[in-house]
C-alpha cells in the first residue's frame, strides 16, 4: 500500500482539533443517538439504518440540491457506506480509503492499495469494498486480496496489515468490519470458487488473530454430519456482509452464504452452517446460537443479508427480535435472545417452499424443489425467486416509527437445472466458478423487474410497493422526517414518503447507484450521503435493455436543503 496525502491546510487544522481524538467502544454503542456523526456501518449496531432527523422532511425534501461531490476516479461499483467522525468523512472502494471535508468534500488524505493483477480473477460479484469500521483512532477495512488493514485515522498510513487467506484457493473480502466488545471482526467472500467459510477475530492494536470460527463444519466437529464425504472441504458458507451487534445481550448476528457448489446432489444434506443466521461471543468467536434458513440450499439463497435488530409487540408483550429480508424470498423474525423463531412470511413470489413451519423453523420444500432431487440431472424445474433473490445483497432500513421494513425487492424467476455429477467433479477450488447448474433468468412480472417495499415484518405484507422496470440494487435510508432514501440502477437518487410510498424528490447522479444512503446533521443542517457506480451479478450479466445507456462512474454526492 501506497498513502498519497492532499490538502495539507485541511490535515493540519484537522489535527489541532478535537477531531483527531480516538473514539471509543462507548460511542460506538450509542452510535445511534449521536446524528451529528456516522460512526458504525448500518447507522448503530442494530443496523436499522433509521435517523431521527427532520430538518429534511416530506414537507419539504422537493428543495434538495447537491452540496458537493467528489470523484472517486473508479468505474467499479461504489458500494461503500459512508462513516462520519467529528466533520470528517470516510470511504472505501476496492483500491483505496480517502477521508474527506464532510461539508465541503474536500480531500484531506487517500490511502492508495495496489494488487497483484491476478487479484480479481477470483472476486465473483463485482469489484467492490463495502466500508469501514472506527476504533481507538484506527480506520479497519479488508481488501480484495483477503487482508484485514488498520490505517491511522488522522493520516491514512498503515498501522498493520494481516493476511486472512490466499486468492489462489478462492477466498476475497469486501465486507466492511465490525467492531465488537473490543474485536474487530470480518468475514469472506468465496463460495462462487469452491472455499469453505469462517469469520475472524482480531486485536484491534496489532492485528493480532483471536479467533477463527468456520461456517463449515470439518469431520467429528459439530453439524459435520450435514456433510457427506469431502463435500465440506469446498462446502462454501461465505460471511460478506456485516453482522449487527447487540452490546446488552452481547451477541454478534451474522448471516452466512449459500453450500458450493449451487448443485445439490453431491452434497444431500442440511450442510451446516451454510445459509443460517450465528449468534456469536464477539470475544471468542464461540457459537451461541443458530437457526438456518435453507438447508441443503440447490438455489444459491446466499443467506449473508443483513439482520436488523429491534423490539416488536408480538402476542401482547414486546419482543427483542432480529429480522432478515432474505434471499430465498421469506422475511424471517426471530427472538435474538435465543434464536426462536417467531414469524417467517412470503413477501415476494415464492415457489420453492410451501411455507416456513414455525415449529420445526425447517421449510415445506415444495413439488418444484423436491423434483430437484428426485428427477435428478437434466430435469428443469421455473423457480421462484431467481438466485439474484427476493432481496439482494442491498440493506433494508427500519422505521420504530411507522414499523415498517424497507425493502428493495427483486421480482422474478428462472429456469433451473442441475448438471450431471460427472460434470460437477470437474470444477476446480481457486480456479472455475462452483455453480454446476445451468440458469436462465425468467421475467414476467406486468408491472417490472423489482419494487421498492414497505413491509410488516411480521406478515410479509406491503403496505405499498412501486414498481420499477429494472431492480433497485441500492440501499435504504428511513428518518423521522417521514422520508425514505434509495437509489436506483438507472442513475436516479429518490426520496420517497415512508408513510405513503409517493416519490417526493429524485436526482440523476450520473451512473447507476448500488450504494448506501446514511445522513447526519451539522450546526441545525442535515445532510445525506450516497455513492454512485453500479456493479454487481444483475448489471453485469443480466443484460437488462433498461440500463444499455446508464454509463459507469464512481462519485461521493452529499445534498442539503437549498435554503441552507
Amino acid at each position: 500500500m501506497r498513502s498519497i496525502t492532499i490538502g495539507a491546510g485541511l490535515l493540519a487544522a484537522w489535527l489541532a482539533s478535537d477531531a483527531a481524538l480516538a473514539q471509543t467502544a462507548e460511542q460506538l454503542k450509542n452510535d445511534h443517538n449521536t446524528p451529528g456523526d456516522v460512526l458504525t456501518y448500518g447507522m448503530g449496531y442494530s443496523h436499522q439504518r433509521f435517523s431521527p432527523l427532520t430538518r429534511i422532511n416530506r414537507d419539504n425534501v422537493k428543495r434538495l440540491v447537491p452540496a458537493w461531490a467528489y470523484s472517486m476516479a473508479d468505474n467499479n461499483g461504489q458500494q461503500s457506506h459512508a462513516l462520519v467522525m467529528d466533520g470528517v468523512m470516510y470511504i472505501t472502494d476496492h483500491a483505496k480509503t480517502v477521508a474527506l471535508d464532510a461539508l465541503t468534500g474536500k480531500q484531506i488524505w487517500k490511502s492508495v492499495i495496489e494488487y497483484p493483477p491476478e487479484t480479481t480473477r477470483v472476486v465473483c460479484c463485482g469489484i467492490v469494498n463495502r466500508g469501514a469500521a472506527l476504533f481507538e483512532g484506527k480506520l479497519f477495512r479488508t481488501t480484495l486480496d483477503a487482508h484485514v488493514i488498520a490505517l491511522d485515522i488522522k493520516t491514512g498510513k498503515e498501522i498493520w496489515r494481516t493476511k486472512s487467506a490466499d486468492p489462489k484457493d478462492g477466498y476475497s473480502m469486501t465486507v466492511a468490519p465490525l467492531v465488537a466488545n473490543g474485536v474487530v471482526i470480518a468475514g469472506v467472500a468465496g463460495a462462487e470458487y469452491g472455499h469453505r467459510g469462517y469469520l475472524e477475530g482480531y486485536d484491534p492494536q496489532t492485528g493480532k488473530v483471536l479467533w477463527r470460527t468456520w461456517t463449515v463444519p470439518a469431520p467429528g466437529e459439530k453439524g459435520s454430519e450435514t456433510w457427506p464425504g469431502d463435500s465440506w472441504k469446498t462446502g462454501g458458507g461465505s460471511t460478506w456482509l456485516t453482522g449487527s451487534y447487540d452490546p446488552e445481550l452481547d451477541l454478534v448476528y451474522w448471516g452466512t452464504g449459500n453450500p458450493a457448489p449451487w448443485n445439490p446432489l453431491g452434497r444431500k444434506g442440511d450442510n451446516l452452517y451454510t445459509n443460517s443466521i450465528l449468534a456469536i461471543r464477539p470475544k471468542t468467536g464461540e457459537i451461541v446460537w443458530y437457526y438456518q434458513t435453507t438447508p441443503g440450499d440447490p438455489f444459491d439463497y446466499d443467506g449473508v443479508n443483513e439482520l436488523v435488530q429491534a423490539e416488536l409487540p408480538i402476542n401482547g408483550q414486546m419482543r427483542k427480535v432480529v429480522m432478515q429480508a432474505h434471499r430465498n424470498g421469506f422475511f424471517y423474525v426471530l427472538d435474538r435472545t435465543n434464536g426462536k423463531l417467531l414469524a417467517a412470511n412470503k413477501f415476494v413470489k415464492v415457489n420453492w417452499a410451501d411455507s416456513i413451519d414455525l415449529e420445526t423453523g425447517r421449510p415445506v420444500w415444495s413439488a418444484e424443489t423436491k423434483s430437484v432431487f428426485e428427477k435428478g440431472p437434466g430435469h428443469k424445474v421455473r423457480i421462484w425467486p431467481a438466485l439474484v433473490g427476493g432481496k439482494n445483497w442491498a440493506p433494508m432500513s427500519y422505521s420504530p416509527i411507522t414499523r415498517l421494513a424497507y425493502v428493495n425487492s427483486a421480482d422474478f424467476g428462472w429456469d433451473y437445472e442441475a448438471l450431471p455429477l460427472e460434470e460437477v467433479a470437474k470444477l476446480k477450488p481457486g480456479v472455475t466458478p462452483y455453480f454446476g447448474v445451468k440458469r436462465e433468468y425468467v421475467f414476467d412480472h406486468p408491472d417490472g423487474r423489482g419494487h421498492l417495499r414497505a413491509i410488516d415484518p411480521l406478515t410479509g405484507k406491503s403496505k405499498w410497493a412501486i414498481p420499477f422496470k429494472s431492480p433497485n440494487m441500492a440501499g435504504t435510508l428511513v428518518t423521522a422526517g417521514g422520508v425514505v432514501f434509495t437509489g436506483r440502477l438507472t442513475g436516479e437518487f429518490m426520496a420517497v414518503d415512508a408513510e405513503t410510498g409517493k416519490i417526493l424528490w429524485e436526482f440523476n447522479l450520473g451512473a447507476g447507484t448500488v450504494g448506501q444512503p446514511v445522513t447526519l446533521e451539522h450546526n441545525g443542517k442535515q445532510y445525506v450521503t450516497i455513492t454512485s457506480g453500479s456493479s454487481g451479478p444483475y448489471v453485469q450479466r443480466v443484460g437488462d435493455p433498461n440500463l444499455a445507456n446508464v454509463p459507469p462512474g464512481g462519485m461521493v454526492w452529499t445534498f442539503k436543503l437549498f435554503e441552507d
